[in-house]
C-alpha cells in the first residue's frame, strides 16, 4: 500500500500558515509607520505562491503552496483590520509607533494594554472590566 501525504503536508501547511501569519500579522502592524507596506508585501508573496501552486507539478508542494499563498492573501488584509482593532481599544497599541500614537490621540478607545493577557473570568467582559482585571494581577 502507498501511503499519500497530501493531506498531511496540507495539515501542516495550513496549521503553519495560519499560526505564523497570526503572529506576523501581530508584530509586524505593531512596529510598521505604514500599513500599505507590509500589506503590499504579504500580497505580492502571496500571489507568487499561487503561481508556484499552479505551476507545481507536484501535488504536496502545490497544496503546501496554495495553502500558504492564500493565508498570506488573506494577513494581508488582516493588517485593515488589526488596526481596527487598535482603534477600538481591542489590540494594544505601540506608543513608539508614530501610526499608533496618531490613532491614541484621535481614538479615545485605544490602549497600549493587552486585554487578553489576563486571566479568564468564563464570562464575556467589557473594556472596563478587563482592564481592571489587568490591573488586578500586575
Amino acid at each position: 500500500m502507498e501511503l499519500n501525504f497530501t493531506g498531511l503536508t496540507a495539515a501542516l501547511a495550513t496549521f503553519l500558515g495560519v499560526w505564523l501569519g497570526h503572529v506576523a500579522v501581530r508584530k509586524v502592524e505593531f512596529v510598521s509607520p505604514t500599513i500599505w507596506l507590509p500589506t503590499s508585501i504579504f500580497t505580492l508573496f502571496g500571489i507568487g505562491l499561487e503561481i508556484l501552486s499552479l505551476r507545481s507539478t507536484n501535488a504536496q508542494l502545490s497544496a503546501a503552496f496554495g495553502i500558504l499563498g492564500i493565508t498570506m492573501l488573506w494577513d494581508a488584509l488582516e493588517f485593515t483590520r488589526q488596526q481596527r482593532r487598535i482603534k477600538k481599544g481591542h489590540a494594544p497599541a505601540n506608543p513608539n509607533n508614530p501610526r499608533h500614537a496618531r490613532i491614541m490621540a484621535e481614538h479615545s478607545s485605544a490602549t497600549t494594554l493587552d486585554l487578553l493577557k489576563r486571566d479568564p473570568v468564563g464570562r464575556p467582559v467589557l473594556q472596563d472590566e478587563a482592564i481592571r482585571l489587568i490591573k488586578k494581577h500586575s
